[in-house]
């Protein structure tokens, strides 16, 4: 009996041939380029012959390897096709956020959501790492970072990486706002994985006079310490707007930092796109900021 292929490598070669580029493959795949050509190289010895011709701007296929293409194509279809007859789900959305945008932006706005669209089971998959559109099942992608994302990924950006300072009334009190740049210089600055206070008070030409503070893994845990007054937070200012407008926090010098790192919303282009993934991405795509 011939022996089956592993399906990492099976995968990989599915997702490069249909683009005939590595990068493109592992764009789609969320890995890296290094990953996708590798686990071609695995499937390619593991057949015994070449698949791909690897030329300099990207890839061709070989006789066989088109033709081993054309089949892994309809079986990887078959699979599909034969999961989703056993489950289905039209209604169900899965969306991968980061956890810090989950918690301060996405579960305070799911009840318009859900008011708007009740039909839709949305499912949210918190993490940082980047999900797998084919692998994990991901229908949109939220993320923080810098285009391009690749040529196969519908994407619109959200919000834009303006980041301010805020600390709570309680941290903040005897002291006036605005504060002064001294007064600044000396509190408790709260840091996350972004690590943005050396740019913004140097933006603001201070110094830290306040010790390096507490240090956390993420904006989400940040700005739950500066809701209990342990110190100041910079945080993107559509994640605290709420807390503002609530007086919960306090933006305390009204200079912003401007950073390149926005968040997108990614999805897969489709020329035929499941009707409540296409509402998901619509009600996103209508909360967005509204800044050039």
């Amino acid at each position: 009996m011939t022996q089956i292929p592993p399906l990492n490598s099976l995968r990989a070669f599915e997702a490069a041939g249909r683009h005939l580029n590595f990068r493109a493959a592992a764009d789609e795949m969320a890995v890296t380029q290094g990953a996708v050509a590798q686990q071609v190289r695995h499937l390619e010895a593991h057949l015994g012959i070449p698949l791909f011709e690897r030329l300099p701007k990207g890839l061709a296929f070989t006789s066989s390897g088109r033709s081993y293409h054309g089949r892994i194509t309809s079986a990887f279809e078959e699979l599909r096709n034969a999961t989703a007859s056993l489950r289905p789900e039209p209604d169900r959305v899965l969306v991968s956020v980061t956890p810090t945008f989950a918690a301060k932006w996405l579960i305070p706005n799911l009840p318009a959501f859900s008011a708007a669209h009740p039909q839709i089971d949305l499912q949210i998959l918190a993490t940082e790492k980047v999900s797998s559109f084919h692998g994990d099942g991901i229908d949109v992608a939220i993320r923080q970072g810098q285009p391009p994302f690749g040529a196969s990924l519908e994407v619109v950006r959200l919000f834009r990486q303006e980041v301010i300072a805020v600390a709570a009334p309680s941290l903040l009190a005897g002291h006036d706002v605005p504060l002064s740049p001294e007064t600044l210089s000396m509190l408790p600055k709260l840091h996350d994985a972004h690590d943005l206070w050396p740019g913004f008070l140097k933006m603001l030409k201070l110094e830290d006079r306040g010790g390096h503070g507490l240090r956390l893994s993420q904006t989400a845990l940040t700005m739950d310490a500066a809701l209990s007054g342990q110190g100041v937070a910079l945080v993107s200012s559509f994640l605290a707007k709420r807390d503002i407008e609530a007086d919960h926090l306090v933006q305390v010098v009204p200079e912003t930092l401007l950073g390149e790192q926005h968040f997108y919303m990614l999805a897969l282009r489709k020329p035929k796109r499941n009707s409540s993934a296409q509402a998901v991405i619509d009600w996103f795509t209508s909360m967005a900021d509204a800044s050039g």
